[in-house]
């Protein structure tokens, strides 16, 4: 049996994880995993875990670890045969644990930008929340100003990507996520890279992809989706 390869990507509010999962999944054949994506499809779908999760997003409050395990466990038991780049799990030392127990992750990428050019993006940043798509005035405008490219409905700036909340964000990213990344760092599959500009990291990214997959054999990417 083809060999699996299973990756994560983790970053603060703003540091271009989506943009880079997306060129990830596109370069190397990886289907893409969101757990924003599964919150906003188990909402919909009116399923038990969405309900659970409901409560917690219409007051702006960060899902439980318990919650988000229950959601998303089952959702990567699906993907058993697939290879795949998750993007939002796990967040907590909680969530990382409770994966280690049904996958070996193969690598794991951190994003590290500055405050300031964080503060720059995400001031600038607009989002149509039905679908999570994201626009970026400064480099990514929507088509009409205000509305969302393929709905027309309108977009809003989040109340926590403003500067003024931004500070306590970060702050509680690096607490949160230090756990996490202390241990994959232990267990080797670590990788960070730091920048201003995705276009500037995207290269190395895409360098240390290239070098761990050709270890892999090439039937192992699945370009299927969930």
């Amino acid at each position: 049996m083809a060999k699996l390869f299973r990756a994560a990507i983790m970053g603060p509010p703003g540091s271009g994880k989506g943009t880079i999962s997306q060129r990830i999944a596109q370069s190397f054949g990886l289907v893409y995993l969101s757990s924003g994506h599964f919150l906003r499809e188990s909402i919909a779908a009116n399923t038990e875990a969405g309900l659970m999760v409901k409560t917690y997003v219409d007051r702006s409050m960060l899902v439980p670890d318990d919650v988000m395990t229950r959601l998303m466990l089952p959702r990567l038991q699906q993907m058993i045969a697939h290879s795949w780049l998750l993007d939002g799990f796990p967040r907590t030392l909680s969530q990382a644990q409770a994966l280690n127990n049904i996958c070996q992750m193969d690598l794991v990428i951190s994003l590290n930008i500055p405050y300031e050019t964080l503060r720059e993006r995400l001031s600038d940043r607009w989002i149509h929340p039905a679908s999570g798509r994201v626009y970026n005035m400064g480099f990514n405008p929507p088509r009409v100003k205000g509305k969302d490219d393929i709905t027309g409905e309108p977009l809003i700036q989040h109340d926590d990507d403003k500067p003024e909340a931004l500070m306590a964000r970060l702050r509680h990213y690096k607490d949160v996520a230090k756990p996490v990344i202390d241990l994959y760092k232990s267990q080797g599959i670590l990788h960070s890279f730091s920048g201003t500009e995705t276009d500037r990291i995207w290269p190395y990214i895409n360098s240390l992809l290239t070098t761990k997959m050709d270890t892999q054999p090439s039937d192992a990417f699945q370009t299927q989706t969930p």
